[in-house]
């Protein structure tokens, strides 16, 4: 059986996993389906936060890129990224020593304006590489009273999305197709969708900081390959709870559905850091969502999470709870169709 290119199937996923041994007390978060990063717990009030993650999509700005992803899944738990590694694998091609400059200098600038050490890694030249790929580590911290996690959305809270969807996903088609599009899309419309990458950004830490200290916040969540549909899923099936989402006041920048359309991509499946996903308690939502806005970060209520009744599942619609209204899922990112 030949697999897509992207992340595995989550069932799949699923049930390697479930064979994963878990007897040591002090991981609070282990592996598992929806879940952005692994959390140990140090001591009675201290909990190390853990996250890897590759880019493999991106060649402009990869260093930056890497920094950037792994530093928001430390964030959806609410706490601080301090520390990063990184294996950068290079091709065997006559820029490569350029490339390794490059890599390495995005990787310091990142960290250096997150405030993150970057502290080890690896670097080679790979045999097979057409491009070069970067896996980070990073490390973060949090208190154990103020920790957040991908599992705990609960039947009632209301779930908001920052900024819109498919952030990255525009950014990057524009970066890496651009030559390829140019002809066919308004130069000042690509331009823009170049600059999504800063804004409105792909990093999602100020809104989470923001969130955590505006209201009660159960769940976090940052949605990647497969775009919000396959992230709102995956947040269902870690809290064991269905969701039920308002599609027509999801936001979705111009300049996105402008490229999906001219391309024929589906914005919903398309890679989407950039964007938040909060659940929150319902009488909160309104002053979590408005101290974003007063920090200049757009911010909505898509759905609310209810009971699992029927088993886990995501609809398009919170009046629907019928199989005909079920929010689709992407095997592969719409974003590896350009790449095949």
């Amino acid at each position: 059986m030949r697999l897509a290119t992207g992340k595995l199937p989550s069932e799949l996923l699923g049930r390697l996993l479930s064979s994963v041994p878990r007897d040591d007390p002090r991981v609070i978060v282990g592996p598992g389906v929806g879940l952005d990063a692994a959390v140990i717990a140090l001591d009675d009030e201290h909990c190390l936060v853990a996250k890897s993650d590759p880019i493999t999509f991106a060649t402009d700005l990869i260093g930056w890129y890497a920094v950037q992803v792994c530093a928001n899944d430390i964030a959806t738990t609410a706490a601080v990224p301090r520390w990063f590694m990184a294996t950068v694998l290079l091709p065997d091609a006559d820029n490569n020593a350029e490339l390794a400059e490059e890599i390495i200098a995005q990787l310091s600038e990142a960290c250096a304006a997150l405030e993150i050490s970057l502290v080890g890694g690896h670097t080679e030249i790979t045999y097979g590489l057409d491009r070069p790929l970067v896996c980070g580590v990073m490390l973060g911290e949090v208190r154990r009273d103020r920790l957040v996690v991908s599992s705990g959305v609960r039947p009632g809270d209301a779930i908001i999305l920052s900024k819109g969807i498919a952030v990255e996903g525009t950014a990057i088609i524009a970066r890496e197709k651009g030559d390829e599009l140019c002809g066919d899309l308004e130069p000042a419309l690509l331009a823009r969708c170049k600059n999504f990458l800063t804004d409105p950004g792909i990093s999602v830490l100020k809104e989470a900081g923001i969130a955590v200290q505006a209201g009660r916040v159960h769940a976090m969540h940052d949605p990647t390959e497969g775009g919000l549909a396959n992230g709102l899923w995956e947040m269902a099936q870690a809290s064991g709870v269905s969701l039920a989402i308002d599609v027509p006041v999801v936001p979705v920048y111009t300049e996105t559905l402008e490229l999906c359309r001219l391309i024929g991509l589906d914005p919903w499946g398309l890679i989407a850091s950039g964007a938040l996903l909060l659940a929150v308690e319902a009488d909160d939502a309104k002053r979590i969502i408005d101290a974003m806005v007063a920090a200049g970060i757009r911010a909505s209520v898509i759905g609310y999470a209810i009971e699992a009744t029927h088993g886990v599942a995501v609809y398009q619609h919170q009046e629907a709870r019928d199989d005909a209204s079920l929010l689709p899922r992407f095997e592969r990112d719409e974003i590896a169709r350009l790449f095949d």
